[in-house]
Formats: structure tokens, sequence, C-alpha cells
């Protein structure tokens, strides 16, 4: 498995521990069972939503994906660049890029609401705009470039200083327009 893949594996472990099939994961978490052996072999870089579901279906935050040793303490990340980092493929279906890099800035908290992130978004590599929904709220913060968010039937275009703080159960899109941006996102999905 790639090393900037550790999703698969703790996706792997998670699973054996609550002694669940792929099968009965795939059908708690209404995805496939081909998504969840692809992901557990490292063969995609996921999409959030699905990820979210199998979370749900596992009973643990998005979160624990990223967590080794959970402590309660504050957590410190220096410059915006944790070492916990999630790559993920946008909203494609079946993709091994990742075009939104996540780096974590409360891997190893204890039982926390919420997941910041510092987001890399990077252009898609298609013009495919697949929205995907799910339970929760998301902030987004641009730090740099430009990104289009994609919110129902609306179209939101936001540069650097620019917010905006939605419903997560509304079908969305995000992704960078032309360039490479940077976000700040705050992602509150309850489990």
């Amino acid at each position: 498995m790639p090393e900037k893949n550790k999703i698969g594996s703790k996706i792997h472990q998670l699973r054996e521990a609550y002694n669940m099939s792929v099968e009965e994961l795939a059908e708690t978490s209404n995805t496939s069972t081909e998504l969840i052996e692809q992901l557990e072999n490292g063969a995609l870089v996921p999409s959030l939503a699905p990820l979210l579901q199998i979370a749900r279906a596992l009973g643990v935050r998005l979160g624990t994906f990223l967590d080794d040793m959970p402590h309660s303490s504050p957590v410190v990340v220096r410059s915006g660049r944790s070492e916990s980092v999630l790559h993920f493929s946008g909203n494609c279906d079946k993709c091994n890029t990742s075009t939104l890099e996540f780096f974590s800035l409360a891997a190893d908290k204890a039982d926390r609401h919420m997941e910041p992130f510092l987001i890399d978004v990077h252009p898609p590599g298609s013009d495919e705009e697949k929205l995907s929904s799910h339970e929760g709220e998301e902030f987004i913060y641009v730090l740099k470039g430009e990104i289009e968010v994609i919110y129902g039937k609306e179209r939101h275009n936001l540069v650097a200083g620019d917010s905006i703080y939605y419903d997560s159960v509304v079908p969305h899109h995000v992704h960078a327009k032309d360039s490479d941006a940077q976000i700040l996102a705050v992602v509150y999905a309850p489990y």
C-alpha cells in the first residue's frame, strides 16, 4: 500500500476489530464491496462522502482514520503542516490520484467534535462535478488561490480572504478553479 494511503489499513483494522466482513461494511455504509476492497488495498484515493459513510458505519469519527494515539492534551501544529495527511480524490469514484490533501490540525486529539484541516486543493483532472452530501456542517476559509463551491444549484467563487459556511446535507462540491489553492476547513460530521 502506498505510504500516502494510510486510510485503507485503518479501515481494514477497524473492520476486523468489529468482526465485520467486507460485505457487511459495504451494506452498513451504503457503499460497494469493490470500493471497500480497493480502499483497503490502497488502489483508490477515497472521496470524502463515502469515507464519512464508512466512518459512520464503523461508529468512529472521520479523524479516527488519522489517529494513532489519541490524547486529551492540546494539539499543536506548527506552520500548518501536520504529519497526518489524508489524500482525497474529490468526488471521483475510481480515482487513483489526489486532488485534495487534508493536513489534520487536530490529529490524535481525543473526543473532538470538529475536524479542522489545512487543505491543498488542486484543479480537477476532468470537468466532472459530482456533488456529494453527508450529515454535518462545513466551514471553509480561502487562504490562497481561487476555489469554486457548488452548493445545490448555486455556484460560489471564493478568493483569498473569503469564507463560506454550509450544511453538508445539501449536495456540494469544492474544487480549485484554474490553479492550486489552499483552504482552512472545519468539518463537523456527527457519528
